[in-house]
């Protein structure tokens, strides 16, 4: 049992035994106990005659983030995932879950048991918003505190292994939502023990994480955020390593202020690559960022992070703002044919180009030569679904065929697709933002989350001028958050989950599709339509009921509705999608 605390005096091990236990002290500021914890051991840390506190690296908080943590023993489960050679995240279908609301009982061996419908839907990698350990029973995930353990109300640690165990037996890659750039302020007890923090940077949650060696505790700095860089890299590769995880998805890595001359990013790139040669099998690393740099996806030795992928939201904006007509926020320099064009072709739109909503220039051109699967692409998302007033889904306001011309983008184009829990089947029950803080803290997210909205143009959006934001602290927030699984059993969404599983299918078998080469992309428009071509398929897209030119005789393989094509037209009967191939010509 070890623990760093450089600026403590005395460290005390707090295990249940008559008295405290003194820990040994080692150097650079680490401690040890004289004897091994045994697995399923309560514990804590006193430093310098203080309260018990939790393990910065706990892997266990039964008892909650302010009680003590628990120890466990990573390699007691028995894997029976041998065969699994692993799968990489470029070009697979990803489909990302909330524990919590994914199924009834919100937990982790609970949704084991529904891996079997996304087999059937044919999604490649499951990502997982955050697991580690937050404040209460019920959150996004976000404000995590303990970040090497498993949220005990999903089944803590174990749950966690035997989730991705029963993930590998059906072929399925799990990918872990991971926060570095902050801890919640909810049982953050981590500036007890060490220099974790800094003022010397400043993000949107406060002092910045101290990557690199910004005035601490102990010496000039540098030997701190050495140790605190290890505490991030460290953890990344537990959760490849102990729990057999495929993939990392890094939330909002631009709040990851370092000025070293080797950033956090590449320094972990390089960690899970040689962790990833060990194991023999693909591990990924996806970027969220919001630079709109492609250096994230640059190998570390050409001066870039090393991601494998990294989220791309212009797409989703672009898409969003075309279907909905919607402009306010960050939504108003997107939506003309023109922007879905560029963000399928050159990936971001704006790429060193004016951006309103910033009121600055933005973002930097993404060399040709990077394949498109690098940047995973979406029509929904735990953020844009569930930062709306009403965390509302695109169901609102959209009908099947237009969430049918939604997944074709996504599930056809030239980048990473991913889906957000129910999409497929047109699920209308909403993403909500829920939070289950103490009194104090709970009020304060309560009256900031109605401040927030109360000056984003919402109730004029939804036609509502006394729109009433939902609690994050009401229990009802947390309940109407989770999805009716019933829902896909009812005509028009069963309909909508076949054509979601087609569209995958096809992804699947046609080469041209799979392909992440964005040369041969391309985006025709017209009135009312739009024509995604991808080598020799061409997906149309209808806006609205009407007619589209053709050149030769391209043939449907997949279509919402039926289509007929003859005289130089396809005709579609109402807004959707047909699929078409190309034996001869190009549609114009």
């Amino acid at each position: 049992m070890r623990v760093w605390a450089p600026a403590a005096s005395a460290v005390d091990l707090v295990d249940g035994g008559p008295q405290p236990e003194p820990m040994v002290a080692q150097g650079g500021g680490w401690w040890r106990s004289p004897e091994p914890v045994p697995a399923g051991t309560d514990y804590a840390f006193s430093l310098d005659g203080g309260p018990p506190r939790p393990d910065p690296r706990s892997p266990w908080q039964p008892h909650g983030v302010h009680e003590a943590s628990r120890t466990f023993d990573a390699g007691a489960h028995r894997w029976r995932d041998g065969d699994w050679r692993g799968r990489s995240v470029l070009g697979a279908v990803v489909y990302e879950l909330h524990v919590g609301t994914f199924t009834p009982e919100g937990t982790l061996d609970a949704a084991i048991g529904r891996l079997d419908h996304l087999v059937e839907l044919g999604v490649g990698v499951v990502e997982l918003m955050p697991v580690a350990a937050f404040p209460g029973d019920h959150g996004w995930g976000y404000d995590g505190v303990a970040l090497y353990a498993v949220h005990d109300p999903y089944g803590g640690p174990a749950a966690l292994q035997r989730f991705v165990d029963a993930a590998h037996g059906r072929g399925l890659a799990v990918c872990l939502d991971v926060v570095y750039n902050h801890l919640g302020p909810d049982g953050n007890y981590l500036a007890e023990f060490g220099p974790y923090f800094t003022e010397r940077h400043h993000t949107p949650w406060g002092a910045a994480v101290n990557l690199d060696g910004g005035a601490g505790t102990a010496g000039d700095g540098s030997d701190d955020a050495t140790e605190v860089r290890a505490f991030v890299v460290d953890n990344a590769l537990r959760w490849l390593r102990d729990f057999h995880v495929d993939a990392l998805r890094l939330d909002a890595v631009h709040a990851l202020i370092d000025d070293s001359p080797r950033h956090l990013l590449a320094e972990l790139s390089d960690a899970v690559a040689g962790l990833e040669r060990e194991v023999g099998r693909p591990l990924s690393l996806i970027a969220e960022s919001d630079l709109n740099d492609a250096a994230m996806v640059t190998p570390t030795g050409e001066h870039g992070y090393g991601m494998t992928a990294q989220w791309d939201d212009d797409l989703h904006h672009a898409l969003h703002a075309l279907v909905t007509g919607e402009r306010h926020g960050y939504y108003v320099d997107f939506g003309s044919p023109e922007t879905i064009a560029k963000a399928l072709t050159e990936v971001f739109v704006h790429d060193g180009t004016w951006s309103t909503f910033r009121a600055q220039e933005w973002g930097a051109p993404v060399p040709d030569d990077i394949d498109g699967r690098r940047f995973v692409v979406f029509s929904q998302n735990h953020d844009q679904v569930g930062n709306r007033a009403l965390g509302d889904r695109p169901s609102r306001v959209l009908g099947p065929g237009m969430q049918a011309l939604s997944a074709a983008v996504v599930i056809l184009g030239p980048g990473t697709p991913m889906l957000f829990m129910g999409e497929e089947w047109g699920a209308t029950t909403p993403f909500q933002y829920f939070t289950d803080h103490n009194d104090e803290l709970g009020e304060l997210v309560r009256e900031g989350r109605r401040k927030e909205f109360g000056t984003h143009g919402w109730a004029e959006l939804y036609g509502d001028e006394d729109l009433d934001v939902p609690d994050p602290q009401a229990p009802a927030t947390f309940e109407a958050s989770r999805l009716s699984w019933n829902e896909r059993e009812r005509p028009e969404h069963a309909r909508l989950l076949r054509f979601y599983r087609d569209l995958v299918e096809l992804r699947r078998v046609e080469p041209d599709i799979a392909s992440g080469d964005r040369s041969a992309t391309s985006l025709g428009r017209g009135e009312g339509w739009l024509v995604m071509s991808r080598g020799t398929i061409d997906v149309v897209l209808a806006l609205e009921a009407g007619a589209v030119p053709v050149a030769g005789s391209p043939e449907p393989i997949l279509s919402w509705d039926p289509v007929e094509v003859g005289d130089g037209l396809v005709s579609l009967p109402g807004p959707g999608v047909a699929v078409l191939r190309q034996s001869a010509g190009r549609l114009t």
